[in-house]
């Protein structure tokens, strides 16, 4: 059995999922973030499943979702890498407020996400080596060459354009997996996409698996590809990172 929460760590209400009865014990934890227009409670079959391996787990809802949107679509549409960016700057507010409430069991904190939260967990993975493990599901962490094509935060017909748009782009440059494998080869990364993925190219995903491989830099990673899948979870993708994070946060059998 499991206890699901509504509660708030540094201002940012989450969704709060512990095995049953440990709330208040320090447990290896998941800072599990969503996808693009959708929320922490769409997402909240991650948070079943993981509390239920033994893990507990917190769902933020990012800026402009929901309990934090604002009912402006057209807005939010054209602000999905400005969202991202503050995703990876909350982390570290969220990351403390966990372990200041001796949540986390000896720095056993993993990272996982979705599209946009896979992007944010391998953002959060460059630059934070308290996140112990990362899963990607179904994202990029090429932000600068994907921001052309996938929800331009605007459009570009001459040079002033150009200068906004790189400007809106250029704070997620210190986050690009590019030029940070090393950063993301010492702890274990798994790596997961539908070949079909008609949202976020699987090559996203399959270039940052040849990089690391060409470096000799993939001894921590797995990489899972699901044939004929488009950009949605499946239960094997579920399931696949379920396993993931307790292995990697070592849960002890209940």
């Amino acid at each position: 059995m499991i206890e699901i929460y509504t509660e708030s760590f540094a201002g940012i209400e989450t969704l709060h999922a512990v095995p049953a009865g440990k709330k208040y014990q320090p447990l290896p934890c998941v800072l599990f973030y969503h996808g693009f227009t959708s929320s922490r409670t769409v997402y909240s079959y991650f948070a079943v499943a993981l509390a239920q391996a033994g893990l507990r787990v917190v769902m933020p809802d990012a800026a402009r979702h929901g309990a934090r949107y604002d009912g402006d679509e057209k807005t939010r549409i054209r602000q999905f890498w400005q969202i991202l960016h503050q995703n990876m700057l909350e982390f570290p507010a969220l990351r403390d407020a966990l372990v200041e409430a001796r949540l986390v069991s000896e720095g056993r904190l993993g990272v996982g996400g979705a599209s946009m939260g896979g992007m944010t967990a391998l953002g959060v993975m460059t630059h934070y080596p308290q996140a112990r493990s990362v899963a990607c599901l179904m994202g990029s962490g090429y932000y600068l060459s994907l921001a052309h094509t996938l929800f331009p935060p605007l459009e570009v017909h001459n040079p002033e354009q150009q200068r906004q748009f790189d400007e809106i782009l250029r704070p997620l440059a210190a986050y690009e997996v590019r030029h940070q494998l090393a950063n993301i080869a010492d702890r274990p990364l798994l790596l997961w996409h539908g070949e079909e993925d008609d949202v976020v190219p699987a090559m996203e995903t399959r270039r940052l698996q040849q990089a690391l491989q060409a470096q000799g830099l993939d001894g921590n990673l797995t990489c899972l590809w699901q044939p004929g899948v488009k950009h949605r979870i499946t239960p094997e993708a579920l399931d696949a990172t379920v396993r993931f994070f307790a292995t990697t946060l070592q849960v002890t059998p209940a």
